[in-house]
């Protein structure tokens, strides 16, 4: 089976980030790394494709950059396609879906797995536009993924505890951090990354406009960035025998009962 993961690159969250001050938006420039929400999706691939398949790894990053891709190339993915063009700088999430899924076309995959939710951005909102362009079905929010008689089956997470969702390829899944553990690049995997075929590609090459990406492209615009308010301090309830009653209280103000 042939699977494409969706791979972000995302700047280092160890790092201090930088913004645009003109635009507000993230500053890609320099080394990027594999976002870990998508580690859990390669590995994912990687187990479904088994030894008779592959994974390809997709994304989208300025500046040509591969370092997040190597890792995941490292961990056993087959090749790559890197989407990298200055027209791209400022794309919102639909455009990126855009992008990705002309980028997913010319590999004709049997399955696409991607995170729920990067984490520098946490729209949540591609990987669903991604497989309405595909015109293909998703299930999200994938704890557990099994592949059998050219259907994959799902336990989908919920807030009571999962669904069983069941679902014919090709389609999409998205995958939770809980799905399965990421595993460790061996030294034989990430010397033979540094061989394996990443192409790269244009806007011009997917057969998009630069209209339809980048900041003249978006459908949405960051006006303003302020920092998150402080938390106040808690209230201390001692228990004189009506304690009770002041949080029954303060869950009705909540609104939770």
């Amino acid at each position: 089976m042939n699977v494409v993961v969706c791979a972000k690159q995302i700047p280092d969250p160890a790092a201090p980030p930088a913004l645009d001050p003109e635009r507000h938006t993230l500053v890609r420039d320099g080394k990027l790394i594999l976002d870990d929400s998508d580690a859990y999706g390669v590995e994912m691939g990687l187990q479904l494709a088994g030894d008779d398949g592959e994974v390809t790894l997709v994304s989208m990053a300025p500046n040509g950059e591969v370092s997040g891709l190597r890792t995941a190339l490292a961990m056993g993915a087959a090749k790559a396609i890197l989407v990298s063009d200055e027209a791209l700088r400022g794309t919102d999430a639909l455009g990126t879906a855009k992008v990705l899924a002309k980028a997913i076309e010319r590999v004709n995959p049997d399955l696409v797995i991607a995170a729920t939710e990067s984490t520098d951005g946490y729209t949540g909102t591609t990987p669903v536009q991604l497989a309405e362009l595909l015109g293909l079905p998703s299930v999200t929010f994938a704890k557990k993924v099994t592949v059998e008689g050219g259907k994959v089956r799902v336990e989908r997470q919920t807030e009571a505890g999962y669904d069983e969702v069941e679902c014919p390829l090709p389609c999409v899944v998205t995958v939770t951090a809980g799905v399965v553990e990421p595993r460790y690049p061996s030294f034989k995997g990430i010397m033979a990354a540094k061989s394996k075929p990443v192409e790269q590609l244009s806007v011009a090459d997917l057969g998009l406009s630069p209209d339809e990406v980048g900041f003249g492209g978006a459908r949405q615009e960051i006006v303003s960035v302020a920092p998150a308010e402080e938390r106040g301090a808690g209230e201390i309830v001692t228990d004189e025998g009506d304690a009770h009653e002041r949080i029954i209280q303060f869950l009705e103000q909540l609104k939770l009962i």
